[in-house]
């Protein structure tokens, strides 16, 4: 019979239900795989964000330079830490996330050159201190290898949705803490390749940064679920964060695009070889038509697009 890790409540069953809307949105208006520039913005913000809860003080500018291959000042260790991030981030696909060993290599790479033995469950005690006063006592070192089995049998075998169990195994995991060190990163990380299997645009949402907006809030709600023995009110925090981070998705949709940006957006999402104003328009079904010619003609006139065809038989080909 498989732990039960948190109670059911109406809070949690209302964040559900409005995050399942955002999603039908989400799918509705090809949102799934945002523009470019968003997903880059995005990663960009959920590996900052990720690591600065952690204390690392890089920029979001310097994060976006790394990316880019230029040269940072600053400390060595943040550099690395990005570096890892960046490598761990750019690989999410490649992950299962119900298989405890992917979960292992993800460590590895996540904290490689930063720790001893990474990618290996701690042999030690472990407690987590605040101030002066221990905040949270680890479970014993035997019992991790226990423990973390159990938690990947639920991610498997339980009927609870995608939704829940990404929140159950975030909190779940750092109740365990059973890395040295890398703990929080991990978790956030790991509740990412979970919610991919829902839906792949949480490759692309930066859960992250709504966590490091309210930090405090995060770091209270895993002490009192630490104090109830249950996830629940863990749960109830992170799902007002998915709902978050998307809601300021879906107010960057399609028909808040400009021109260019549609032009962009349609090409990167578009994979036929030639294609019609109507397939535009597909992917933007709140355009006019004259916005839609509008748009190709433009596209047209900055060497984009190639015509082929005259009035209803037109269609346009990518110039490469």
């Amino acid at each position: 019979m498989l732990q039960k890790y948190y109670e059911g409540t109406s809070k949690i069953i209302n964040l559900s239900t409005e995050i399942g809307r955002l999603l039908g949105i989400v799918d509705a208006t090809h949102l799934r795989k945002p523009r470019t520039e968003l997903r880059k913005r995005n990663k960009v913000k959920t590996i900052r964000a990720s690591l600065a809860i952690e204390g690392n003080t890089l920029s979001e500018e310097q994060v976006t330079a790394i990316i880019e291959n230029k040269q940072v000042i600053g400390p060595a260790k943040d550099i690395l830490e990005v570096k890892n991030a960046i490598e761990v981030y750019d690989s999410l696909e490649k992950f299962n996330a119900f298989s405890e060993k992917s979960y292992l290599e993800a460590h590895s790479i996540l904290m490689k050159g930063l720790m001893e033995h990474p990618g290996k469950y701690r042999t030690q005690g472990i407690g987590i201190v605040q101030g002066n006063k221990v905040a949270h006592l680890a479970p014993p070192a035997w019992n991790v290898s226990n423990l973390m089995p159990q938690l990947f049998s639920y991610l498997e075998q339980s009927e609870d949705n995608l939704l829940i169990k990404s929140c159950v195994f975030h909190y779940e995991m750092e109740f365990i803490h059973p890395f040295n060190d890398g703990n929080g990163r991990m978790g956030r990380l790991w509740q990412t390749v979970i919610l991919m299997q829902l839906n792949p645009v949480f490759e692309y949402l930066p859960v992250e940064q709504a966590i490091k907006q309210s930090q405090e809030e995060y770091y209270r709600v895993l002490s009192e679920s630490d104090k109830e023995g249950l996830s629940t009110k863990f749960v109830e925090y992170s799902l007002e964060k998915i709902k978050l981070s998307l809601e300021e998705l879906v107010e960057a949709r399609p028909e808040n695009m400009n021109d260019e940006e549609r032009i962009t957006y349609f090409l990167e999402q578009f994979k036929e070889d030639n294609f019609s104003r109507k397939d535009y328009m597909k992917i933007f079904p709140k355009i006019s038509g004259a916005t839609a010619s509008r748009d190709l003609q433009k596209a047209l006139e900055n060497g984009l697009l190639i015509r082929m065809g005259e009035k209803r038989l037109t269609r346009y080909k990518v110039k490469k």
